[in-house]
């Protein structure tokens, strides 16, 4: 089954299918549940403990492209000229 992560409204990511996790070093991480903390809270990072519900987390519902600073200007950005 191919690994799939599913965006939870104002919640954690799902990952749906077979993983391994490891820290920066490379060390293996147990997998203690597949909810993936998004919010900043919880006090078991990297997996979600339910805080994001406690905190009012609002999660952006897609993802956030680069913005264009020319594009900024043209809408009513400020200028330094």
């Amino acid at each position: 089954m191919p690994i799939n992560i599913k965006i939870r409204d104002n919640g954690p990511y799902l990952v749906e299918g077979e993983f391994t996790l490891t820290d920066a070093q490379g060390n293996p991480v147990e997998v203690k549940k597949a909810a993936l903390c998004r919010c900043g809270g919880s006090t078991m990072k990297p997996f979600c403990d339910g805080t994001h519900s406690k905190i009012g987390f609002k999660g952006a519902n897609e993802a956030v492209q680069e913005s264009d600073p020319a594009a900024a200007h043209s809408s009513g950005g400020t200028s330094s000229t």
